[in-house]
């Protein structure tokens, strides 16, 4: 059973720390793109890991409680990111966003489920 307490400052913590991270080495997005969204790809990897660790610290790991997790952090990631991409500077198209942010959010149940696996071995 998920604790949405729990779940909820952590998943607001999954999508502000990468941000901190993105607002930082922002100036490597126009002069190496490859580089700024390599880094930004650890950034999101290794802040969802500790995360998840942080999460079922004195609990239980299961597969099923895992993936809603992530997948409930997915959620919260693209409603905080909604109103940053659709208005302002930071206006992008919704395909555009999908293609470049949206789809790396994929990750962090994808992420969720194989640490979850590889906790029950």
């Amino acid at each position: 059973m998920i604790h949405w307490k729990r779940a909820t400052w952590l998943g607001f913590s999954n999508w502000l720390i990468p941000l901190a991270v993105s607002i930082l080495i922002f100036p490597l997005r126009r002069s190496n793109a490859p580089l700024f969204h390599g880094l930004m790809n650890l950034a999101c990897l290794l802040t969802g890991g500790t995360l998840l660790h942080r999460y079922f610290r004195d609990r239980t790991i299961t597969i099923r409680e895992a993936v809603g997790v992530g997948a409930f952090w997915l959620a919260i990631n693209l409603a905080l990111d909604y109103p940053m991409f659709s208005h302002g500077p930071m206006a992008m198209t919704m395909s555009a966003y999908y293609s470049e942010i949206g789809v790396a959010y994929l990750g962090i149940p994808a992420f969720a489920f194989c640490a979850a696996r590889l906790a029950k071995s």
